[in-house]
C-alpha cells in the first residue's frame, strides 16, 4: 500500500486485513523509532546525518517483518517512501515545513553537508529499488484526498508531499511493478481492493473499518517530548 502523508495508508491496510483476512506487515512507524534512535528530538528538527539513521532502522525493520511474514502480506508503505522523503528533502530542505509557503516551496542549499546526504540517499534509493522489486508483486497506491493532519509530526508541505506521490509512481513504472491507483470511501477501498485481488471478504467492510479503528486508536501518537514528560 503506498501513498504520501494522510493518504490513509495504515488505516486502509489495518482494515483490509481484517477484511480478507490477509496478515500485515507491522514495521515500527518513524514515531516509535525516534525515541529510542534521537531521545528527545523532533522530526523537523533532525540533522542529515540523523534521517539517514532513522531511514535505516525504517528500511531494515520493514525487511526483517517481511522475512517473518513469508510470501503473503500486505505492507503498510515500502523502503521506496523512505527513500524518497530524503530525495524530498533534498528539494525541500530537512525541515520541509520552513518552504512551504516560499515561492515554488523548493530549498535553495548547496552545504557539504546536503551534498554529501543527497549522495547517501542515492546510493540508499539503489538498494530500496532492488529491495522492492525482488518483495512486493503489486502496489495499491492511494491518493492524496485529504489534508495533512496538523499532527506536529508530519511535514505540512502540499508540494512535498505532491513530489513524493508523483516521484513513487514514475518509480514503480521504472521499476515496472503493476500498481493501481485507489480512492474513495474506506468501504470502497476495501471492496475495490479485494476484487483486484480476487480476494474473498472474510466479514462485512463495516466490521472490518471498526476493528481496524480501534486498533489504530490504540497506536501511540505522542511527540517525543511528550513521552519523555511521561517518563520523568
Amino acid at each position: 500500500m503506498s501513498g504520501t502523508y494522510s493518504s490513509g495508508k495504515t488505516s486502509t491496510v489495518m482494515a483490509l486485513s481484517h477484511y480478507t483476512g490477509m496478515p500485515r506487515s507491522l514495521a515500527r512507524t518513524i514515531r516509535e523509532i525516534m525515541p529510542q534512535a534521537l531521545p528527545g528530538v523532533r522530526l523537523a528538527d533532525v540533522t542529515p546525518a540523523q534521517f539517514l539513521q532513522l531511514t535505516m532502522r525504517r528500511h531494515t525493520g520493514r525487511a526483517v517483518q517481511e522475512a517473518l511474514l513469508g510470501n503473503d502480506f500486505i505492507s503498510d508503505g515500502s523502503s521506496l517512501q523512505e527513500w524518497l522523503y530524503g530525495e524530498g528533502r533534498l528539494r525541500y530542505g530537512m525541515n520541509p515545513n520552513a518552504t512551504a509557503a516560499g515561492g515554488n516551496g523548493l530549498a535553495a542549499t548547496t552545504e557539504e553537508e546536503m551534498v554529501f546526504f543527497g549522495r547517501v540517499v542515492e546510493q540508499y534509493g539503489q538498494v530500496f529499488k532492488q529491495h522492492v522489486k525482488a518483495t512486493y508483486d503489486a502496489y495499491v497506491h492511494l491518493r492524496h484526498e485529504l489534508p495533512i493532519t496538523a499532527d506536529g509530526h508530519r511535514p505540512m508541505n502540499n508540494e512535498f508531499r505532491t513530489t513524493i506521490d508523483t516521484m513513487l509512481l514514475a518509480t514503480l513504472e521504472e521499476l515496472q511493478i503493476p500498481y493501481h491507483v485507489v480512492s474513495g470511501s474506506m468501504a470502497e477501498r476495501l471492496e475495490t481492493i479485494a476484487g483486484i485481488f480476487g480476494w474473498t471478504p472474510v466479514m462485512g467492510t463495516a466490521e472490518a473499518i471498526e476493528l481496524a479503528r480501534q486498533e489504530y486508536d490504540r497506536q501511540d501518537f505522542r511527540m517525543e517530548h511528550e513521552r519523555a514528560a511521561a517518563r520523568s
